[in-house]
């Protein structure tokens, strides 16, 4: 049966309840229940914003649902078909079943007259329940595949590709992999799948198969537009928009694994002034705390935390300091913290999540009597003392073992709703900062999810090999981030584990990781670098050892000038890198873009050969060097512009391959010809 109700379409067959509404502009939510009753909650999706749609019925068996430039036919197979204002078909469910013969001869699906082309024995139906014992469900959700399809966004996922077309990626939190289920399709559509369960999506040649093992309902939301950015604005619109970034935080943030002591990084800035090289933050890493769980500075190597932020905010520098979800039986606060409830609680075996110096367990984030009492802790012991940014580490979480069926959370299993674990763990932050009046919140965070954007993550990738190999996986990587909605993203420069700061081999790879960071949202250096240093204690935060320096002048003398040439023309690049903040906030827009954003009539950009090169906002073209000793690149300039180099001062016309040199000290640069005048006094190459 099929109903109009509020302007929404409503279908009950065989105990399910299908809902078709519009949600934000040229936009509709689908909604699907299996078991008669309608559950609330909006996942990612803010509240509608203004919108205009018209519902109808076609017959008894079809409705029709229009809201601008997208609409939604129901048609008597059961199945949802997607249209854009032409009339072309964006996105539609997938149909295999049976035709049944009548007495009058007529073929039907659950008495539906069909056609005879969808008569098959598959029995496949666009969306299935399947009932688990302790009344959840396994889902599939089917739609046809476009085979001249290119989709991009999805999070972060550690491999070499741009366009998402014919991969497997896990709907899962890990260490250096991060789920944001929003795809833009080269077809003129934007998907959200707006379900936090675990699970997998399959983007393949024959059908596109979403699968969740434990849920209670489908939901999914879709977009259409005329370009790409006015698509991801749509997305914006109903996830929520990023902050506006603080210009101090523009420049150079250093960081390595780890600072130990304050004099340390006190020594560390003193030295960067000494040098006049520009600083905008030094990070104080993690086990700077007695114990996991105490959140708080070990005062036997942070004397006075209090002075040491007013000290270096008087150098300009902004401190930023890490904490875990993490608490150890050593922890003034693990007994009250157990007696509470407050900890994710295991299904089967030892309740130990994860072992890093100590036998450890997460914290449940999804609580809000457990954030409550976090932010307590850090408001009188980090935000009291002047420490006001924060770095969310672990915040997958980063299980030792990946079990997702083994936790269970206050807000279900994990398995339901595991992928909005760091969602709520950043939401603590901004509710923490804003409630205590600070404006313009920015967390580095390892993990999010489709709207974390809006309080304030600033993702990064993780802990990530120091190899060329994965230098090429985040040049990708980083794109499809922003299209997923997360404008805020950045690496670990030359990668976090190993790369010896004596090696040439790896100088090199510092250098043109650095290059390439130069022209990301933030420029920040951090790692785990060789060899590393004993640990000051046995106890405390003594305990862990660090690694070998990770300061520009660590690399040698010949690679610090290069990285100093990039930091300055970062700092010339500030007042154009401000105005992409500026888009990001305002509109949802992201810094890296894949070149198919401004140039989505040029069909070569939404191919390979756009890969592994962006535009840095609207006016630079960025090349990236991602190879060893590779001293030229070949690279696509998009159509319909003519292209100022700032490697040899020559003018190229779009919509050809060019090879450009780039020895060491230089990236492959680009910008637009009504640009080059601007640009060409503030980059020098």
């Amino acid at each position: 049966m099929i109903d109009i109700i509020n302007n929404r379409i409503e279908f009950h067959n065989n105990g399910e309840v299908l809902i078709i509404e519009a949600w934000g502009k040229n936009s509709v939510r689908v909604r699907s229940f299996p078991n008669s009753k309608v559950l609330p909650g909006d996942g990612a999706l803010n509240n509608k914003v203004s919108h205009e749609a018209q519902a109808s019925l076609i017959n008894d068996d079809e409705a029709r649902l229009i809201n601008g430039k997208i609409e939604v036919l129901l048609d008597h197979r059961n199945r949802l078909t997607f249209k854009n204002s032409k009339g072309q078909v964006l996105l539609k469910e997938f149909v295999r079943q049976r035709a049944v013969k009548n007495d009058d001869g007529s073929e039907d699906i659950n008495n539906v007259t069909v056609t005879a082309d969808f008569n098959s024995t598959l029995k496949l139906a666009p969306r299935e329940f399947k009932a688990n014992v302790g009344g959840d469900y396994e889902l599939f959700s089917r739609f046809e595949s476009g085979i001249n399809e290119h989709i991009y966004g999805m999070g972060q996922y550690q491999h070499p590709y741009l366009d998402l077309k014919y991969t497997k990626l896990e709907l899962a939190q890990r260490n250096s992999q991060t789920t944001v289920p929003f795809y833009l399709s080269s077809l003129g559509y934007g998907f959200l799948w707006n379900n936090p369960g675990i699970g997998t999506v399959d983007f393949a040649k024959n059908i596109t198969l979403w699968h969740l093992p434990s849920t209670d309902r489908l939901d999914y939301w879709v977009t259409a537009g005329d370009t790409p950015q006015q698509i991801e604005r749509q997305y914006a619109d109903v996830t929520g928009k990023v902050p506006q970034m603080p210009r101090n935080l523009l420049g150079l943030w250093q960081s390595k694994l780890r600072y130990q002591t304050d004099q340390e990084v006190l020594q560390v800035v003193d030295k960067y002034k000494a040098k006049k090289i520009p600083l905008s933050t030094i990070v104080i890493d993690f086990f700077h705390w007695p114990y996991q769980g105490d959140y708080c500075f070990d005062s036997q190597y942070w004397k006075n935390p209090l002075e040491l932020s007013k000290k270096l905010k008087k150098l300009g520098v902004t401190p930023i300091v890490s904490v875990w979800p993490t608490i150890e039986k050593g922890s003034k606060n693990y007994n009250k913290f157990q007696e509470l409830g407050l900890l994710v609680k295991e299904r089967r075996g030892v309740k130990v999540a994860m072992q890093t110096q100590s036998d450890t367990n997460f914290i449940d984030m999804t609580n809000p009597l457990a954030r409550r009492e976090v932010w307590k802790l850090l408001h009188d012991n980090y935000l009291a003392n002047g420490y006001d940014t924060f770095w969310l580490d672990v915040a997958e979480p980063g299980y030792a073992v990946y079990d997702y069926d083994n936790y269970h959370y206050y807000e279900g299993t994990d398995l339901c709703c595991g992928n909005i674990f760091p969602d709520r763990y950043l939401k603590m932050i901004f509710k923490g900062l804003v409630d205590a009046g600070h404006d313009n919140v920015v967390t580095l965070v390892r993990s999010a999810w489709a709207g974390s954007q809006k309080y304030g993550a600033l993702l990064w990738s993780g802990d990530i090999d120091a190899s060329f190999k994965a230098l090429r996986n985040q040049v990708n990587t980083g794109l499809n981030v922003g299209i997923a909605g997360i404008p805020w993203w950045t690496t670990d420069i030359g990668g976090f584990h190993g790369g010896n700061p004596k090696d040439p081999d790896y100088q090199e790879l510092m250098t043109r990781w650095f290059e390439y960071a130069t022209f990301s949202p933030v420029l920040r250096m951090h790692g785990f670098r060789q060899p590393h240093d004993e640990p000051l204690a046995s106890s405390g935060g003594g305990a862990m050892a660090s690694g070998a320096g990770n300061e520009v002048w660590s690399y040698g003398s010949k690679t610090e000038n290069i990285l100093v040439k990039y930091i300055k023309i970062r700092e010339n690049l500030k007042d154009y890198i401000a105005e992409l903040m500026e888009q990001a906030h305002k509109f949802g827009d992201p810094i890296m873009r894949p070149i198919f954003y401004h140039f989505p009539n040029d069909s070569n950009a939404w191919t390979d050969k756009g890969a592994n090169e962006y535009l840095f906002g609207e006016e630079l073209l960025i090349a990236p060097i991602i190879y060893p000793q590779q001293v030229k690149r070949e690279l696509y300039l998009p159509a319909g512009e003519t292209w100022y180099c700032f490697n040899d001062s020559q003018m190229y016309q779009g919509g050809q391959n060019i090879v450009i040199e780039a020895p060491l000290d230089q990236i492959p640069l680009f910008c637009r010809k009504r640009s080059k005048d601007k640009f060409k006094e503030l980059i020098k190459l």
